[in-house]
């Protein structure tokens, strides 16, 4: 589940009925959030991040929480099984703090930490950090070199190095805590990180973006890959290229799993859940319509937005082959539909939305998975304050009498919940591996 500013994915949650007011520092509520989300058996919570200010605040909120590790940790207290995932850049952190936090919250968490990797490249978010953006080959380089730092770090402690043996007098065997002094172009470290293994030994390496830069990041070393597409072709060959890269990585296929984005407008009816969306986008529609209208090859004014397309737009409408969602965006529009509820089906949403009923996501999240397409989905609910119930008491119990998602956790750890393998140190296939 998309775990983001305390509000839920959509711009204007943080209006709705119900919705606590100062719910982006609203900790408790944060942690009331994430237990809904174990009570439906998530496999894991997903924050993305960003290093700067990601929208103009003025009417509603940044989408991202106010640090997702300190948010995790107040999480983990609060939760036993549900995964733990965040974003960490690779370009303004250096190896020994990022595998510090990270291996402490795996630790703290009992073993259902995982980090997507990403580098940055934001010119404003350099700017917090007195940096110009690196160039992309520069902060590729800088990524491979981090991920097998802190992974190199995080084996620093062996397995069985903790002794704690009071009896005896040990604590540890010091000759299995060593320095890894490793030095890279762009990153060095010394080493030991004197952490013990968590229950699932290290995080699980998450990566998310495209372009052939990141599909070596994820062939090399992610277990899970987070996706943003909007038709079954599109993510049932980046599920088949991910997992050829991790072959051609030496790696198993299996090992790496591709979660497509979703993100449901749930309603006893498909009128109840336009009509939610309606009051949701109520201030974002009017500034949506003009690129509605390059989507379908009109020009569209926002003047209309309480009226359908007329008979001879709808005859000229085209699907615009430059932006995946257009062909839906002309299918919703022949329906008959207002522009503003042709805008509430979610069409510029960023990913798929699913209109109506509860049977009519899990119908979608089935199609694509037996398909062959996904591995699973990551779920951005519109609401977190009553959407994240509707998900879990509606959708899931479907999933599960259609014996597509499992009814309690089989593990405790992220890797179990993901199954993949056990991994502790940098993965032994890949030592020596080109950047």
């Amino acid at each position: 589940m998309h775990f983001g500013n305390g509000y839920g994915s959509q711009p204007h949650a943080w209006r709705m009925p119900g919705v606590p007011r100062g719910g982006a520092t609203d900790f408790d509520a944060q942690v009331r959030y994430a237990q809904a989300a174990e009570r439906g058996k998530f496999d894991f919570l997903f924050l993305p991040d960003f290093l700067g200010l990601d929208t103009d605040i003025s009417h509603h909120p940044s989408m991202l929480t106010l640090e997702p590790l300190l948010t995790l940790a107040a999480v983990a207290r609060g939760t036993e099984r549900i995964g733990l995932v965040t974003t960490a850049s690779t370009t303004f952190n250096e190896p020994y703090n990022l595998a510090r936090m990270f291996k402490t919250l795996d630790v703290m968490s009992h073993g259902r930490m995982g980090w997507n990797v990403v580098p940055t490249s934001d010119p404003t978010s350099a700017a917090n950090f007195g940096k110009a953006p690196m160039q992309r080959q520069e902060k590729y380089e800088r990524l491979h070199e981090m991920v097998q730092l802190v992974q190199s770090l995080w084996g620093s402690w062996g397995e069985d190095a903790w002794i704690h043996d009071p009896a005896s007098g040990r604590y540890a065997d010091a000759s299995k805590i060593q320095p890894v002094n490793l030095q890279g172009r762009h990153v060095a470290t010394r080493g030991p990180l004197p952490i013990p293994p968590s229950e699932q030994g290290q995080p699980v390496i998450f990566q998310a973006g495209g372009g052939d830069y990141g599909l070596q990041v994820a062939g090399q070393y992610a277990s899970g890959v987070i996706g943003a597409t909007f038709s079954i072709d599109d993510a049932r060959a980046q599920r088949t290229a991910l997992r050829r890269a991790a072959q051609a990585a030496g790696r198993d296929p299996d090992e790496i799993k591709f979660f497509a984005g979703v993100m449901p407008a749930l309603g006893a009816t498909k009128r109840e859940a336009i009509d939610r969306r309606l009051q949701l986008g109520q201030d974002i529609f009017p500034s949506r319509v003009p690129y509605l209208g390059q989507m379908l090859g009109l020009r569209l004014s926002e003047s209309r937005l309480e009226e359908p397309l007329t008979e001879q737009e709808l005859q000229m409408a085209r699907a615009n082959p430059g932006d995946p969602r257009s062909a839906t965006a002309l299918k919703v529009a022949r329906e008959g539909w207002t522009i503003r509820e042709i805008l509430a089906h979610g069409v510029i949403d960023y990913h798929p939305t699913p209109v109506g009923p509860a049977e009519v996501t899990a119908d979608h999240m089935q199609e694509w998975f037996e398909a062959g397409a996904v591995d699973g989905f990551w779920v951005s609910i519109d609401v977190f304050e009553d959407g994240i119930d509707a998900f879990v008491d509606g959708v899931i119990p479907i999933l599960q009498e259609r014996g597509l998602f499992h009814t309690d956790y089989e593990g405790t750890t992220l890797r179990d919940h993901l199954g993949v393998p056990h991994q502790y140190g940098l993965d032994a296939r890949l030592a020596g591996a080109e950047g």
